[in-house]
């Protein structure tokens, strides 16, 4: 069986990976690109690694980088949209241990469509160590 179903076929995610974390760190976060077919929106997103999971946004307001969780991410159709460091991510809070390099964390993202109809697709994302490149952006 397949585990998504043919309208959701259409959504492709690459690229998947979460910033590796240091002993006691409590959060960390998950970037990817999402490109799908059809217009659809992330609307939830679980892991057996967090307590809590969610789609944030980062961007200046008024000379101060600000961070808000978001209810949902649209994804044009037939665009590319980047969960990179510094702008929309995935947050991982109440982390139940800590990511480290080399290990694989699965994620849950429920994608909803105009009809209201989801589907769910299981995400295997590396955890990777932040190098000072990615830290600088």
């Amino acid at each position: 069986m397949m585990s998504a179903s043919a309208a959701y076929a259409d959504v492709v995610i690459k690229d998947a990976w979460v910033r590796a974390t240091v002993p006691q760190q409590q959060a960390t976060g998950a970037f990817m690109q999402i490109q799908s077919a059809r217009h659809v929106r992330l609307v939830e997103v679980q892991t057996a690694a967090a307590g809590v999971a969610e789609v944030h946004e980062m961007k200046m307001e008024n000379n101060v980088m600000k961070m808000r969780a978001m209810n949902a991410l649209d994804i044009p159709a037939g665009k590319s949209i980047e969960l990179k460091p510094g702008a929309y991510h995935i947050m991982l809070m109440d982390l139940k241990n800590q990511a480290r390099a080399g290990e694989t964390v699965i994620l849950k993202l429920t994608f909803e469509d105009d009809d209201k109809k989801r589907e769910v697709q299981e995400v295997k994302a590396s955890v990777k160590e932040m190098t000072m490149m990615q830290h600088k952006m």
